[in-house]
């Protein structure tokens, strides 16, 4: 027993049920494979003709046309199909007649004989000429006919009456799955295109970071960077500084993605903006914050969290400020420690807001860990977020700095179980030795 239907025998309610449905689950399985509306307009059209026999058709389009004008987009008398979608300016444009009139009319029409209707100025006469009969389908989009497809044949009253609410439902069908499939390659392109830009934006904001970390007397520094998505709104700097002073910057723009991005690079301009040394850290604080509100964030919401701290390899004193970041945590001698000092607003909301300096001794073997909220409200499947607590603990660890980063990733990538990142991250380790051949030794 044969597996499809051909000619008409789906059309007159030949065939049994089982072959009439291994049609047309072959045809969907088939149509299911296409991510090509051309190509799968082409096979939709070959299988359908096998249901609803025509000598010729042609397919038309009143979309982005005023009355009367429409333009064919397919026919069976061109030698070479054309891509409507990607060449339309090769497509015929006609006004008036009375293709034009059935396809404004928005209605399906059946002629029975075809040449009593025509008129020997029709517009379209050259894809009508020779045909007796015609069925024309709309297809609708937001309530319109926007497309229609029209099928002829030779002898005159050769369409069924009867079956054309069956095709006008099914052809409707099919030119929404079609419509969407041109959608989801249009959305592609743009999300591509989207996506190359945003490329740029990310290596522009990677450029903004230290291309390596410095080397500072008795520190040994990692440091661990991810952007949820590109382009993202966490900062970290360094800056060399007189009496061989080093200053430390750690920021996390609010938001995400491209928007973030923008401002970090406006923070990253502001601090470099300043032309005397950045210290004590509340002179740099007051300078970016006053800078950022009145030019950049006034009323729009976007703040910036912010912790900028001065490190002396001399006597081993940090000297810092924050702006509503998370504080600092000192590991020292298997305890966890939390730089509380005064924690002023974000950067960004009040241009009057005074930040304040903060001072702390640390000790040789101290590891002083920075980071933004991303690593502290990551969250697992269940919704919990990773917390300081984990975060502390997976900070005790002996070693070097770059094994303490790796610790807190690690433990950080087991509690996610593979949900996916909703922030940016940063972390930045420094651990506290008396020289470079103390780097690397157990605390």
């Amino acid at each position: 027993m044969p597996n499809t239907l051909f000619s008409s025998d789906l059309l007159v309610g030949h065939g049994t049920a089982q072959q009439k449905l291994a049609f047309v689950v072959d045809m969907m399985r088939e149509l299911s494979r296409q991510t090509d509306p051309q190509v799968m307009v082409a096979e939709y059209g070959k299988r359908m003709r096998q249901v609803v026999p025509s000598d010729g058709y042609f397919s038309l389009s009143r979309r982005d046309l005023e009355t009367p004008f429409y333009r064919i987009t397919r026919s069976s008398r061109w030698e070479e199909a054309v891509n409507p979608w990607k060449n339309p300016d090769r497509l015929p444009v006609f006004k008036g007649g009375l293709i034009s009139r059935i396809i404004y009319g928005d209605l399906p029409v059946i002629i029975d004989d075809l040449p009593a209707e025509l008129a020997d100025d029709e517009p379209a006469l050259e894809y009508l000429a020779g045909f007796k009969s015609l069925l024309a389908i709309p297809l609708f989009d937001k309530g319109t006919a926007l497309n229609m497809v029209v099928l002829l044949r030779n002898e005159p009253a050769a369409f069924s009456l009867e079956r054309l609410p069956e095709h006008v439902w099914m052809s409707n069908l099919f030119g929404r799955a079609t419509h969407n499939l041109v959608l989801s390659e249009q959305v592609k392109r743009a999300y591509d295109r989207v996506d190359r830009e945003l490329k740029v934006v990310a290596d522009i904001q990677r450029s903004l970071l230290p291309a390596k970390l410095p080397l500072i007397p008795t520190l040994d520094l990692a440091c661990h960077y991810q952007t949820s998505t590109r382009a993202g709104g966490d900062y970290y700097d360094f800056f060399e500084l007189p009496d061989g002073k080093w200053g430390v910057l750690i920021a996390d723009v609010s938001g995400h993605g491209t928007p973030a991005a923008v401002i970090m690079a406006v923070t990253h301009s502001i601090a470099h903006m300043l032309t005397e040394p950045p210290l004590p850290p509340s002179r740099l604080m007051n300078f970016v914050n006053r800078h950022l509100t009145q030019r950049y964030t006034n009323g729009s919401g976007t703040f910036v969290t912010a912790f900028y701290g001065i490190y002396d390899p001399a006597d081993g004193t940090l000297s810092y400020a924050s702006a509503g970041h998370p504080p600092g945590r000192v590991l020292r001698r298997g305890a966890i420690l939390t730089l509380d000092g005064h924690r002023n607003l974000p950067l960004g909301i009040d241009d009057g807001e005074e930040y304040l300096d903060n001072q702390y001794r640390l000790e040789r073997g101290d590891t002083l860990i920075l980071y933004t909220d991303g690593i502290t409200e990551a969250r697992n499947p269940q919704g919990e977020m990773f917390g300081e607590d984990r975060l502390d603990e997976a900070s005790v660890c002996r070693g070097s700095a770059a094994l303490i980063v790796d610790s807190i990733l690690g433990e950080l990538d087991r509690f996610r179980a593979g949900r996916i990142l909703g922030d940016d991250r940063t972390l930045l380790v420094a651990r506290i030795v008396e020289g470079p051949d103390d780097k690397g030794e157990g605390i």
